[in-house]
């Protein structure tokens, strides 16, 4: 039997990356699964791969910071499996800029994905799990919580995302629900060979030059945030609640 047989999971940004092994470890593990992206085509394309394995999951396309998407999404998922036992609130993007460069767009945008699509999904799926008195959260934030150049953004919305996951841990803890965040470190993912390219870097000269900072002597992969989201996931996870546990190859202020 899995870790999390019977459980019903929610993993938005699942198209890809940390949110695709996120929803592929779940399923592995018993759980039954949404797989929600703002690429629909991606998202289905990870769902039909675990329904080949003989997992039970669907896949939903759904911007995050639209209120009736998450909702009408989250419906679905109870509609179908009878209740909500996990949310992961994956889904994120960059717009790296300085600040005397950066607009008013890139600011907005990505704290909009961050911190508005992860409220409007906690929200929605805090209450089947209130009602069950059974739930957990875990929200992923990033070691660029703590700053990083040029993304002011970014920092600002992973630094939110912790504030929100203590939060929301104080509120909900009574109800049986518990609430951690993720803070992965550098992890080798479309994301980041995308700002590579978007540097004008060499991926692996990108790779090689983060490695040299990691004292785990290697970069991270999507699997290992994926196994650390199933901690927070599992029951053995009962009574963690408000953490940040940075996933990035050595210590963190």
């Amino acid at each position: 039997m899995g870790r999390l047989e019977g459980r019903v999971a929610f993993v938005t940004g699942a198209g890809r990356g940390i949110g695709r092994a996120t929803a592929e470890r779940f399923a592995r593990e018993g759980a039954r699964v949404c797989l929600t992206d703002m690429d629909g085509e991606v998202a289905a394309s990870a769902a039909a791969q675990l329904v080949d394995e003989g997992a039970d999951v669907f896949a939903a396309k759904v911007d995050v910071t639209s209120r009736t998407e998450v909702e009408e999404a989250v419906r679905k998922a109870v509609d179908r499996y009878g209740r909500l036992d996990i949310l992961v609130n994956n889904a994120g993007i960059t717009r790296d800029n300085l600040i005397f460069r950066m607009s008013d767009d890139e600011w907005r945008s990505v704290l909009n994905v961050h911190l508005v699509g992860g409220f409007f999904c906690a929200r929605a799926a805090q209450k089947h799990m209130v009602e069950n008195e059974y739930g957990r959260i875990v929200n992923v934030s990033s070691v660029s919580a703590l700053g990083n150049r040029g993304q002011s953004n970014y920092s600002a919305a992973k630094a939110g995302i912790q504030g929100f996951t203590k939060t929301l841990a104080i509120e909900l803890g009574r109800y049986g629900v518990t609430v951690n965040s993720v803070a992965p470190g550098f992890i080798e993912t479309e994301m980041t060979r995308e700002t590579a390219a978007r540097l004008g870097v060499d991926f692996e000269d990108m790779v090689a030059s983060a490695v040299e900072d990691i004292p785990a002597g290697r970069s991270g992969k999507p699997n290992d945030v994926a196994a650390a989201i199933l901690f927070f996931a599992s029951e053995e996870a009962s009574f963690v609640n408000g953490q940040v546990l940075y996933v990035a190859g050595g210590p963190k202020d």
